[in-house]
Order: structure tokens, then sequence, then C-alpha cells
């Protein structure tokens, strides 16, 4: 990398945390009310922690029964960990569901709610995987095919479910596992403390903060690891949030590891690029389209995308 770009780069990433939790940024999702409701959707509690109930919401494909054993994916939502609404996901969700698969969007807690870190996002991101998981013969969901998907703050908790091996609820039965089977991250947060060889964070103080705890332990590029499961990252390249740079540094150490993960890049988009309604939806549209290309590929839709 050239003087220039490394401070092109090293510019991007000390405004990154800045800019992550910007809630002009995610006005759509954060205007909404809250609790969402979603006409179709089933509602369930998958995890309660104190006085806060956390809920899922369930789109099943028509005629949808116990016994089908579908693929399923959860997708979290994005917000800087401080905010942000299940609702972001929704169209996907209903989408993904008309083509087959059991598709959620979770609820988790943040800072503007419920006081609390980016630790506490991961915790409650693995026990949604893991709530799945437990109630996979009730819900119809093959156990085996559980993919995880977000945008932003909720792609680095979808990335966190697919490599971190702790950070786990106390108190949940860890012989079921909370790592999922896929991952479709839309631009994502995956490296959140100083990586070898490129410039560091200007105040790794501020993100150990805002975490709860030393960055490292919930950046999903430090714990990236050979058996990861096979991801597709969605990416604006003149996102100035999180920089394309990371996501190209994830996807070199996830492939270094003999990991498949296919990045997608999109010219001249910035963060947030791929959400319903941006754009006339044809960001929403291609990334969808890829999303589902991507997961027919391991098995879990069957016939060409109908994205319209």
């Amino acid at each position: 990398m050239n003087h220039v770009a490394e401070l092109g780069t090293r510019r991007a990433l000390r405004i990154a945390l800045t800019c992550l939790i910007a809630p002009a940024l995610w006005a759509q999702a954060t205007a909404q009310a809250y609790p969402p409701q979603m006409d179709g959707a089933v509602v369930e509690v998958y995890k309660t922690i104190g006085e806060v109930k956390l809920n899922i919401y369930i789109f099943n494909p028509p005629g949808h029964a116990a016994s089908a054993a579908k693929p399923a994916i959860v997708f979290f939502f994005g917000g800087g960990w401080r905010s942000g609404n299940p609702r972001q996901f929704e169209q996907q969700c209903r989408y993904l569901a008309s083509r087959g698969m059991v598709a959620m969007t979770a609820d988790y807690r943040v800072a503007s709610r419920h006081n609390v870190k980016a630790v506490d996002c991961v915790r409650d991101a693995k026990s949604a995987i893991r709530w799945v998981r437990r109630n996979a013969a009730r819900l119809g969901v093959d156990p085996r095919r559980i993919a995880a998907g977000g945008g932003s703050a909720g792609g680095h908790l979808a990335a966190a479910t697919g490599t971190i091996s702790d950070l786990d609820e106390p108190g949940e039965d860890l012989s079921i596992s909370s790592r999922p089977n896929a991952l479709v991250l839309f631009n994502p947060a995956v490296v959140l403390a100083p990586a070898e060889g490129r410039p560091s964070f200007r105040d790794p103080s501020e993100m150990r903060e805002r975490a709860g705890i030393e960055p490292e332990r919930i950046s999903p590029f430090h714990h990236v690891s050979r058996g990861a499961p096979p991801a597709i990252i969605f990416h604006g390249k003149a996102d100035t949030t999180v920089p394309y740079a990371t996501v190209e540094l994830f996807t070199k150490k996830m492939t270094g590891m003999g990991n498949r993960c296919e990045l997608a890049g999109f010219d001249g988009e910035p963060h947030g690029f791929f959400n319903y309604g941006r754009g006339g939806n044809k960001a929403y549209r291609e990334t969808l389209t890829k999303a589902d290309e991507f997961l027919a590929s391991l098995g879990y839709l069957k016939g060409p995308p109908t994205v319209r």
C-alpha cells in the first residue's frame, strides 16, 4: 500500500467507530415503531434476561409444517450496537420464506434501550442461534442448516456467531451449538481491533469502552479459524463507515484458512446501500439475488432466484 492510500485507510478507520453509531445512518430502521409489528410473522421470545424479553420474528414458508425440517436464516439489524430495529430485514425474510426457508429477524439488546455493551449484543446473537437449534424440531427447521445474516453491527454479530467460540450467555446449555452453518453479511464490521500490517484505530480505548471488553475478543477477524462457516459478503466500495479494506482483509484470512468466503464489492456504493427502499431497490434486488444463489449452492434453496 502506498503512503497516500495508507493515510486514506487510516483516516477511514479513525472515523469508522463514530459513524457506526450515528443514528442518521439508520434513520429508516430507527424511525419505525418499537417493538415492531410485522404482518404474518410468528413472534416468540427467544431470551429473557432480567426484565427484558427478546423477540424473534419468524416468517414461515407457505404451508410450513413442523415435520418439514427446512433450512433457516436468522438476521440481525444494524445500528452500531446502539439502536436499530428488527424490521430492517423484514423484506429479505419475506422473500426467503417464499423460497422455502424459515426466515427470522431477531431483536437484541442495544445501548440506547438497554444500556448494554457490544459484548452483550454478541451474547444475545449467540443465544438466538442456539434457541433456533434447540427448538428446531418444533419450528420445522433443519438444525444442520441454520444461516446467520445481518448488516453493519448486525453483520458483525452474525460473523461473531460464526467465528467466536466463547462469550456465551452464562447458564445456557453449551452442548447446543450457537455457531451457524453459513453467513450472509451486509457491510459487516468484522475488524474491530488493530490487525497486523494495517493501521490502528485512533483510540482503541474508545472501542474498548463501547465493546465492554477488549476489542479483539469480539473482533471476528481475530477469531477466524479453519472450519468457519461458508460466507458471502456484500459491501460498498465507497463505504466510509466500515471501510472496504476491512472486508478484504477478512476475506483473505478466511480463504487463507481454507474457508469459503465470497466478497461481492459494489462500485461507488456507501454504507447501507442494500437496504429495502433505498435507491429504487436496485441494490436490494442485486444483493438478495446473489444471496439466493449462494444459499442455493449450499443446498438451502432450489431453483433460480425469483427476486422482483
